[in-house]
């Protein structure tokens, strides 16, 4: 502010200096043209002017000046008229034919004078004489003039400047004291503490900040929650077949006979492949979470040949389980952003459940259609299907509806996560005549290729 005010001031300075310096010039200038007209209509007349009128004359313009000690100076050629003794010689020549003028500024004594020279050239048809003409004026009222109006302006404006200043040194404190308490805030808080910021009467923009530190605030929480559930989880579910995997070895080094022994062990293989399915459940979960950086980046891919790849995989396992395993691809290709690993896993827990849980001789579809702007997919079986009401909890984790076979109830879950992952949609329809139908719907966030 403070160079910015200095600067308006040097602005305002040479404006002003150059006007009252051309409202000189115009003075001078007006002076030396009514002393010119009236040497001209002496010339015409042939009557030499005398120095009592030419005084009279000058005396009458200098009142109508403005203040300052001004002179003047006039010479002819032929010497009738000479009047005055000017500031600087006259040294044009006398057979110039071109009438001059010039303004300049010179110093006398340690006085400054602005002078205006005029010269008009001799007629020779007319038996005019040339004239030179002088008029000066002492700057030193004017230089009073520009201080007396510099001082005049120096108070209001430094009187503007301590009241804006005051203003904006309020405005700007009042607007950052929300901005300190948001970073006293901050400094003093608890790293546990993931609670939202409350600032009353922020200004916009401050709230805008603390908006958005509430949502990195809200995202870390979230962030850490699904952390701490996942470690529960985990720790909850493994310690079951960890214990029960200890207790068989146990067993185990005890039995003596070897048809016993055998028997031990068939259990221990069972529990840690168990245990195995768990970890690995687990894991799949974890990466499919939303925020996880152990998933992998989507690439493009063809749904429709990931569909029809994974239903050959798994015929041999449906055929084993003595279930009809088909697929019903109505598109041919169906290209989207994702991610491969993950969505293999979907399609493999969805075909695996539904091969799981059906009664033998039952059958099992995988069909593939699609809209103007999704994809679905539906696994669908004949089996006895789901109730109403536990529908919405078979997403839940570990919710088992049966508590026979090694599920461990992540199965549904890691479906959920990965469809919300693809920014999809899952849920639970009732097939006809009977049996469920897993509806799977995902964008299409790539043309067609």
């Amino acid at each position: 502010m403070l160079t910015l005010w200095l600067a308006g001031a040097a602005v305002i300075y040479v404006v002003t200096f150059h006007y009252i310096n051309d409202n000189n010039d115009a003075n001078l200038n007006r002076i030396a043209q009514v002393l010119e007209q009236t040497v001209a209509e002496s010339n015409a007349d042939k009557r030499p002017l005398s120095e009592a009128e030419l005084d009279g004359i000058i005396r009458l313009l200098f009142k109508t000046a403005p203040s300052g000690r001004m002179s003047y100076a006039i010479d002819t050629s032929n010497g009738i008229l000479n009047h005055g003794k000017p500031l600087e010689a006259f040294n044009l020549q006398l057979n110039s034919v071109e009438a001059v003028k010039s303004f300049a500024t010179i110093e006398r004594n340690g006085k400054s004078y602005r002078i205006l020279k005029l010269y008009l050239p001799a007629n020779t048809t007319k038996n005019t004489p040339g004239v030179w003409i002088e008029i000066s004026k002492e700057l030193h009222e004017q230089a009073n003039s520009l201080r007396a109006f510099l001082y005049r302006m120096a108070l209001p404006l430094m009187l503007m400047m301590l009241i804006t200043s005051v203003l904006i040194g309020y405005g700007v404190k009042n607007t950052l004291r929300p901005l300190l308490a948001l970073k006293q805030m901050v400094e003093t808080r608890q790293a546990q503490d993931l609670s939202p910021l409350s600032l009353d009467n922020a200004p916009e923009e401050i709230d805008a900040l603390s908006s958005a530190l509430n949502q990195l605030l809200a995202s870390t929480e979230e962030s850490i929650s699904r952390q701490r559930r996942f470690i529960a989880d985990a720790a909850h579910q493994l310690r079951t077949p960890l214990a029960g995997l200890k207790s068989q070895t146990e067993l185990a080094m005890r039995e003596s006979s070897p048809e016993g022994l055998r028997e031990r062990l068939n259990m221990v293989h069972t529990s840690a492949t168990r245990s195995i399915h768990l970890v690995n459940q687990l894991l799949t979960l974890a990466r499919s979470e939303p925020g996880s950086i152990n998933g992998i980046p989507k690439v493009k891919m063809d749904l429709a040949r990931l569909v029809r790849d994974l239903t050959s995989e798994l015929v041999p396992r449906a055929l084993a389980a003595r279930i009809d395993l088909g697929c019903d691809c109505l598109v041919q290709e169906a290209w989207i952003e994702g991610n491969s690993a993950l969505l293999r896993e979907l399609f493999i827990n969805l075909v695996e459940n539904a091969i799981k849980y059906i009664p033998r001789d039952g059958s099992v579809t995988v069909r593939l259609t699609e809209n103007v702007t999704q994809y679905i997919v539906d696994v669908e079986d004949n089996g006895d299907g789901i109730p109403d009401v536990d529908k919405p909890r078979v997403f839940e984790r570990f919710f088992r509806r049966e508590q026979t076979g090694n599920g461990c109830g992540l199965g549904m879950a890691i479906v959920r996560e990965i469809v919300e992952r693809h920014s999809g949609t899952v849920e639970l329809l009732d097939a006809v005549p009977h049996g469920l139908i897993v509806h799977v719907v995902l964008p299409k966030n790539l043309a067609s290729t």
